[in-house]
């Protein structure tokens, strides 16, 4: 299908970036998504495909080696991997987010070092803010950052980290006490560190373990683990920005881009169980008749594209808002609660459109049913976004006087 979620205004450039991109989607990843997705397998070709492609350092800056594109073309970009198999855009998302907060925020040499090798898809991020004990509320984070000697010891448990086995660098928030004396805001003591380490489980380098993968209702291939950090060493010059007490920050920018991914994928999975409606709907007879002749199957057909065009068009100007270099957390917050919302409503009416063969694992979307839940809880749940937008209108619509 091509009539649904168009963008106007895009560049040559961002064209011919796209129809590469959806070219192989096409061929490399939607034959063998459903088979890989079911073996919970790694989709080790399908990466080597993207980072030949140049996906990994599609927002890096030319000068470390990247494509230097946009946060619109990188979520367009996401949104048709996740067309194609969302557990393939996760891979990606979690390395963009690190890459990003390193290009915004990091030292100049920590940019120099990391930013290259990211590029090219080398060095491979992760992103570790969630703790076992908490969800939404960051703040009551436990794991702790000390300072000793030239460095730091980090000790406490992570949790959700997508890629924890594959990446190479994680980016770890702890609560540092230097500097910030009793009394200090939490969101003003926290630090972000970049922890380099080897791919793989168990004890990954010395006081980092990563137990084993998380096993998961859906969003399958990728690996979600956990992080135990006891007594691991880390140098000054792997604080984040070399500043402690910033990390909170560094999170939320983080955070905010990854919202616009999230949103993204959405839209890619919605457009996808439309895609999937709307052809069997033409293949499947009952009554003397195609069931899309079907007034009540037309009805689900409408609903169902018009919410993917809504959800794509609120993505769409989220992310050019962040690219205007505006604050957009209202858009972004507002983008993904739509796009998670609708996604998961669009692919439940398409599983309904297959009937009973919705439920049978030969049909893919069996593995999209599965897949849409956890886009409602990924980079914030809906009632986060609904505290984000509500609080965001009331500053905007704020009475005076």
């Amino acid at each position: 299908m091509t009539r649904l979620s168009q963008t106007e205004g895009l560049t040559d450039i961002q064209r011919e970036i796209l129809s590469t991109v959806r070219d192989f989607v096409d061929k490399e990843i939607i034959p063998v998504a459903t088979e890989l997705e079911h073996r919970d397998e790694y989709p080790t070709h399908i990466v080597e495909g993207l980072k030949e492609l140049g996906v990994f350092g599609l927002m890096i800056p030319e000068e470390y080696g990247g494509l230097g594109e946009s946060l619109l073309t990188y979520a367009l970009t996401v949104e048709e991997i996740a067309r194609g198999w969302m557990s393939v855009s996760g891979i990606i998302n979690t390395h963009f987010i690190v890459a990003y907060m390193l290009k915004q925020h990091g030292t100049q040499e920590q940019k120099d070092y990391f930013l290259p090798k990211m590029a090219a898809g080398e060095v491979r991020g992760a992103f570790s803010m969630s703790e076992p004990a908490l969800g939404s509320d960051v703040s009551a984070i436990s794991s702790k950052g000390v300072k000793d000697g030239d460095g730091y010891v980090l000790n406490g448990q992570k949790m959700w980290l997508t890629n924890g086995g594959s990446s190479t660098l994680v980016a770890v928030l702890c609560k540092t006490d230097e500097g910030h004396p009793e009394g200090t805001a939490p969101h003003k003591s926290m630090t972000t560190f970049l922890v380099e380490k080897e791919p793989g489980f168990g004890e990954v380098k010395p006081g980092l373990t990563i137990p084993g993968k998380i096993d998961k209702m859906g969003y399958k291939g990728v690996d979600t683990t956990e992080l135990i950090m006891d007594g691991l060493r880390v140098p000054a010059d792997r604080v984040l920005g070399g500043e402690t007490g910033r990390g909170f920050y560094h999170m939320m920018d983080g955070v905010e881009v990854g919202r616009v991914n999230v949103a993204a994928r959405g839209c890619g999975v919605a457009q996808r169980a439309f895609e999937l409606g709307v052809s069997y709907a033409q293949q499947r007879h009952t009554f003397g008749k195609p069931i899309a002749q079907h007034q009540a199957i037309q009805f689900k057909l409408a609903e169902m594209a018009t919410k993917v065009e809504a959800a794509h068009a609120m993505m769409v100007n989220a992310a050019r808002k962040k690219d205007s270099g505006q604050r957009n957390d209202l858009e972004a917050g507002m983008a993904k609660y739509l796009a998670s919302e609708y996604c998961k409503e669009v692919v439940e009416d398409a599983f309904r459109i297959h009937g009973g063969y919705g439920f049978s694992k030969e049909y893919e979307i069996e593995r999209l049913y599965r897949e849409a839940p956890m886009l409602l809880i990924g980079e914030g749940t809906a009632e986060i976004q609904k505290m984000i937008i509500g609080r965001r209108l009331l500053e905007e619509y704020r009475i005076q006087g």
